[in-house]
């Protein structure tokens, strides 16, 4: 995509997404810091500088009816299409990704759907002004560490590699495989062994059912925050 100027929108890894049919007239992130002031006696107002706050996009198009000469995108979609697109993907609360390569920047960021207006454009029947709001998003999950005992009693603190970020949407089911048992499903699909129990209790199971599972049960699996999904 980044062979030409362009913003695309997707979502759930690319399973789903877009080419805006017309770049804004203008686009830029808008990016604060997040500075502490201090009143510090016999030195006065000191500024503590903390992280930049996350990044904010706006983008203000439209979505044609038809295809107008100063269309960029390849392929050109029904106005409606676009909005429908978009509406389904803030209901999931899952950030999409956002990709846009300018003349002068180029971002590839995972991003969270803040706000988005619509309008149908007067005089021009069809046409589909819209003003999106989108803001940087950073993956974050708890982490394990492990304390090293040193030589001499000392310890160290070791951290694990992160991951990279998973953008797919958790399936909401799990059919079971030969050799599967909970502690697995949970390992493989939820990343953590040790919530086989959700599982077991969600779909009403028995200790004693949990000794004959049979191959091609279909499970139901529990959100990452622990509930039961719809």
């Amino acid at each position: 995509m980044a062979d030409r100027y362009g913003i695309w929108l997707s979502w759930n890894n690319q399973e789903e997404g877009f080419e805006l049919p017309v770049l804004p007239g203008e686009i830029g992130p808008s990016i604060r810091g997040d500075d502490v002031g201090h009143d510090v006696f016999g030195l006065g107002k000191i500024n503590v500088i903390k992280d930049r706050e996350l990044a904010g996009y706006t983008i203000e198009s439209i979505f044609p009816a038809q295809r107008y000469p100063f269309v960029t995108a390849s392929i050109v979609l029904e106005p409606k299409v676009y909005i429908d697109y978009i509406m389904r993907w803030w209901e999931t609360k899952r950030p999409i990704r956002f990709v846009a390569v300018t003349s002068t920047m180029e971002v590839n960021t995972p991003a969270s759907i803040e706000g988005f207006e619509w309008k149908e454009v007067a005089g021009s029947p069809g046409d589909i002004s819209f003003s999106l709001r989108l803001r940087e998003y950073r993956f974050y999950a708890a982490r394990k560490v492990q304390v090293a005992q040193q030589v001499g009693g000392g310890t160290t603190v070791q951290k694990p590699k992160p991951k990279r970020p998973d953008e797919r949407v958790p399936p909401k089911t799990y059919t079971l495989a030969p050799g599967d048992n909970l502690w697995k499903v949970a390992q493989k699909v939820l990343g953590d062994g040790s919530r086989w129990r959700e599982i077991q209790r969600l779909n009403g199971l028995s200790d004693a059912q949990l000794k004959k599972l049979p191959v091609g049960m279909v499970l139901k699996l529990p959100t990452e925050g622990g509930k039961a999904y719809a």
